[in-house]
Parts: structure tokens; C-alpha cells; sequence
């Protein structure tokens, strides 16, 4: 067997033989040392339901605070009302309607003219709104539902106010959108009277110099200039019938059927108020806010769990404290009528009784160290306690925890040693001084410690008592040397997701360093999802030491 590791031989009776309450669990091996690359358990879908259910509490709160958010966020957001009007508009007279890419060029003209800053500045003028251009762009919006209907809709503090921008809106828009249209004919009119003008120039020119080389003699080289003034003058020609055939056609067919159709949008339907639901924006913020609340909250608890260094699992905890696991009940929640009513304290009172070591020479001597809260421990050594007095056995219980909490669940408050009434005087509690600057030695440690007067009646007590039950808490600063002076047996109580790794693995090397045996621990608030046993395991074979 490696040197590293010890193992906790089982308890037995007067005749020998193994106390058979303690089960196989007695024989697991225990390590003195423990390998300082551990890894805690794998995280599995059940850690994290366990985590949740744990922290059930804070995700709720967070779903409420989120809640509230949402609510808040409705009523400090404006919901306006709505109204819309729908326009019919021609196509244009060079709008190909079999392209496609036409018609979509069409739409998406239309929709940038109606949210052009002219349109929104005309409307703001003509309401006389006080409000900025760009605000206003933003309180209405186009839909081309087809490449002719176009549908308006508007937003306004009141209904009214909604309806009247919307046909605002739709005015201003053919009016702009006729005003574009006259201006691109008005332009293209010119355009062409401007190119009949330089045309004409052109002519002229070549009319010049046609008429004085004409009037010189003629080389063959002038007559060849001639030739090409005379083509050139001929193509110019060409080019201004051309262009005054298209401005006739512009005076008499274009520019009617532009002015037709910027007279020809009308509204098919003027401005209308659109459904105003309140209840519908409140349910939304309501259930986006719950959403983002219960998100959130479950991301922190997910992420506390992850990060924390607080051990929940059997084998981690086993494998920190160099003991096993061999009670794990659910949370308990302490109280002083807890002692009798609570199944889970109870439970972990029997299995204490089962622990106490069995000696024929000398009363039997127990100790509970509580890692972290000592009220549970507290309660179940009370209840322990109460039992054996009841049974006959004399019984001494030192309370030497922090606060000295099972004193409190007897109803005392003085310090010593004093015998609890109602129990046939059968049941002695001893309550150390608060002044006292270490730890007092107990009875088992007569021969090598300078006794002290509560010290010396402890022994007095313990010396006709049948069993001695100590509750102390050890602290790394004052160390656990006279615990082996209370106690020959330890059973630590450690409460899930309480402790650190470090924390637990200090409590067991100060029990082992002061020379008591540390049996075994009972975890409290175990999650149902841990499915792990508690053990400890050697580091080469990772298999269960045997016993020796």
C-alpha cells in the first residue's frame, strides 16, 4: 500500500467484532495528501438543473425586475397613433410597362420623392409644425403596394393629429412629385432649344466659310475644305430638323401628357386612424422584458456556477477533506423545533449515534467539526444527545463552536458546566468562557496539558458520564491540537456549495494533524443530480483501497 494513504479501520464492539451501522464505507481508504492537480467532477445537464433549482430565488427576482423594466420602458415610450391614405399614380409617359426594371425604378422614385426633405419641409410650412425636418421624416413612412397604388402612413400624439398629417403628406407629395415632373419637361424643353441654337451657330459658321472660299479661286486643296464644309454643313442640317421635329413633339404630345399625368394622381382613399390597441404594446414590453429578466438571470447563475470554487459533489468533497461521504441529506433549514420534527436531522443524529466509537475502558468519545454553518451540526448533536439521555446514558455535551449554538438550541446562555433539567439530570452541558484566548483542552488530554478550571470540571462530569459529544469549530489560526483532547472520533458537516477546496482540505488536515481519527463527513444540501459516491481513491489505481 502507498505510504501516502492510510485507511480508517472499522469500529468495533466489546467482542470484537465490526459495528455493523457504519457498513463497507468504514473500510474506504483515506488520504493523508491530496494529488494538487485535481479535477473537480464534470459539469452535466443535471449540475446545471441543480444550480437552477438552487438559485430558483435570483432568476425569479431578475424574470420580475425584468418585468418591471418592460412596464417602465412602456410608459416612458410614446405609442402614437397611426393613419394611413392610399394614392393611385400614373406610370409616366416613358415608363416601359412590360420591363420590370421600370416599374421598380418607378416605385422606388416615388418612395424617395414622398420622404424627400422638400415633401416633409412643405408639409411642416403648410401645418405649421414646430418641429425639425429630419423628426418629422421619421413620423411617417411610403409602401409602393403596387407600381401604382402607394399607401401613406403617418404617426401624431392624437388620432386627429394623425389623419391630418397623413393627407398632408399625401398633398405635398403630388404636389412635389408634379413639380418634378414639369421641371424634367421644362428642362427638356430647353435642353433641346439650347441644342437648335448651337446648331444653328454651327450652320452659320460653315455658311461662312462656304461662301468665302466659294468666292476665291479654287485649288485642290480648298476645294476638298469646300467639300467637307459642305457635308459637315449637311449632317448640322440634318441634325436641326431632327432636333426641331422633337421639340414639336415635345410642345404637343410630351408636354400634355406630362401635365396629364401630374394632374392624374389622385387619392383613392383620404387618411384614416389605424387600429390603436394598448393593451398590445404593453403585453409585448411586459413579455420582452420577462424574457430579457429570466435570460439574464439564468446567465449569471450559469456562470457563478462555473466559475465558483465552491465544492457540491460527494467525490469532490471526499476527495478535499481525505474522508469519505457517507451521509448526504437534503438542505436543512435550522430552527429550535427542527431537533424533533426535521427527517434530515434526525437522519444525521442516527447516523452520528452509529459513529460513536465503542470503548469498555473509557466513555465514548465524539466530536462534530461544521466546516461552515454550525447550526445543522448543532441540532443534530443536540438531538443525539437528548437520546442517549433519555435512554439512561449519562451524557456530556461541549459546546465549543463560535457563538456556542447548541447551548442556544437548550436555552442556555451562561458559561461552564451545568446540567440541563427535564432530562433526570442524566444530560451535562459545558459552555468554555468567551475570555478564553485558546481553545480549552478536554478530558483525554489530562496527562499532557496544564489543566484549567473548566477543564477540570469536564473531567469531573465526563468521568462518571457513559459519552462525551463535542461541537467544535477549528480555526486555521488557532490550529486543532486540543481537539484529540475532546474526542478520540471526528465526523465533519459540511453544507454543499458552502466551502472552498482549500477550506475543507485544512479542517481535515488540522483533525488529522491533532491525532484524531476523521471517520467520515455528512454533506448537507446534496443536489439530486449528483450521482457520485462519496469515496476516496487511490491516485495510480483510482479504485477503492481495501482494507488493512
Amino acid at each position: 500500500m502507498n505510504d501516502r494513504y492510510r485507511t480508517i479501520m472499522p469500529s468495533r464492539n466489546g467482542d470484537g467484532s465490526a459495528l455493523g451501522g457504519l457498513g463497507a464505507y468504514e473500510d474506504s481508504a483515506i488520504t493523508e495528501d491530496r494529488p494538487a492537480d485535481f479535477v473537480p467532477s464534470l459539469v452535466s445537464l443535471g449540475f446545471f438543473k441543480a444550480a437552477l433549482r438552487r438559485s430558483a430565488w435570483f432568476w425569479c427576482l431578475a424574470a420580475v425586475a425584468g418585468l418591471i423594466v418592460g412596464l417602465g420602458a412602456y410608459l416612458v415610450t410614446p405609442h402614437p397613433y397611426q393613419a394611413s391614405t392610399t394614392l393611385l399614380l400614373p406610370l409616366g409617359p416613358n415608363t416601359d410597362i412590360s420591363t420590370q426594371t421600370a416599374t421598380s425604378e418607378v416605385m422606388a422614385d416615388n418612395q424617395a420623392t414622398a420622404q424627400s426633405r422638400p415633401v416633409a419641409g412643405l408639409v411642416i410650412r403648410n401645418l405649421e409644425l414646430r418641429q425639425s425636418v429630419s423628426s418629422f421624416l421619421s413620423s411617417y413612412s411610403t409602401t409602393a403596394v403596387t407600381d401604382r397604388v402607394f399607401v401613406i402612413t403617418a404617426s401624431a400624439s392624437s388620432s386627429d393629429q394623425a389623419v391630418l398629417r397623413a393627407n398632408a403628406v399625401a398633398t405635398a407629395f403630388l404636389q412635389v412629385r408634379a413639380d418634378e415632373l414639369l421641371n424634367e419637361q421644362k428642362l427638356t424643353r430647353e435642353s433641346l432649344e439650347q441644342q437648335i441654337g448651337q446648331v444653328n451657330q454651327d450652320i452659320s459658321s460653315f455658311n461662312s466659310q462656304i461662301s468665302r472660299l466659294s468666292a476665291e479661286s479654287v485649288s485642290p486643296a480648298q476645294q476638298s475644305q469646300l467639300s467637307s464644309l459642305q457635308a459637315k454643313r449637311s449632317q448640322e442640317t440634318t441634325t436641326l430638323t431632327a432636333l426641331k421635329q422633337a421639340l414639336v413633339s415635345e410642345q404637343t404630345n410630351t408636354q400634355p401628357t406630362i401635365a396629364a399625368d401630374a394632374e392624374g394622381a389622385v387619392v383613392l382613399s383620404g387618411a384614416t386612424p389605424l387600429p390603436h390597441s394598448r393593451l398590445k404594446p404593453l403585453l409585448l414590453y411586459a413579455v420582452i422584458g420577462l424574457l430579457a429578466g429570466v435570460v439574464l438571470g439564468v446567465g449569471v447563475v450559469l456562470i457563478r456556477t462555473l466559475v465558483s470554487d465552491r465544492l457540491r459533489q460527494r467525490d469532490d468533497i471526499a476527495q478535499a477533506l481525505g474522508a469519505p461521504v457517507k451521509l448526504s441529506v437534503a438542505r436543512v433549514r435550522p430552527s429550535r423545533r427542527a431537533t424533533a420534527r426535521d427527517p434530515d436531522i434526525q437522519r444525521i443524529a442516527a447516523y452520528l449515534d452509529r459513529a460513536v466509537p465503542t470503548d469498555s475502558r473509557h466513555a465514548a468519545a465524539l466530536a462534530v467539526v461544521p466546516v461552515d454553518d454550525p447550526r445543522a451540526a448543532a441540532l443534530s448533536l443536540v438531538s443525539l444527545a437528548l437520546s442517549r439521555a433519555q435512554q439512561g446514558e449519562q451524557v456530556v455535551l461541549a459546546d465549543l463552536a463560535t457563538g456556542a449554538p447548541a447551548a442556544r438550541l437548550l436555552g442556555f446562555r451562561q458559561r461552564g458546566v451545568s446540567t440541563v433539567s427535564g432530562h433526570d439530570n442524566r444530560l451535562i452541558l459545558a459552555v468554555p468562557e468567551e475570555d478564553d484566548v485558546l481553545p480549552p483542552t478536554g478530558p483525554l488530554g489530562r496527562a499532557q496539558v496544564q489543566g484549567s478550571p473548566f477543564t477540570d470540571a469536564v473531567t469531573t462530569a465526563s468521568a462518571r458520564a457513559d459519552l462525551l459529544l463535542t461541537l467544535a469549530t477549528l480555526n486555521v489560526s488557532l490550529g486543532g491540537d486540543h481537539l484529540s483532547t475532546w474526542a478520540t472520533d471526528a465526523v465533519a458537516v459540511i453544507t454543499a456549495g458552502r466551502s472552498s477546496w482549500t477550506t475543507i482540505s485544512a479542517v481535515g488536515e488540522m483533525i488529522r494533524l491533532s491525532g484524531t481519527r476523521l471517520v467520515s463527513a455528512v454533506l448537507i444540501g446534496a443536489d439530486d443530480s449528483d450521482e457520485s459516491l462519496g469515496v476516496t481513491y487511490t491516485p495510480d489505481s483510482h479504485e477503492v483501497e481495501a482494507p488493512l
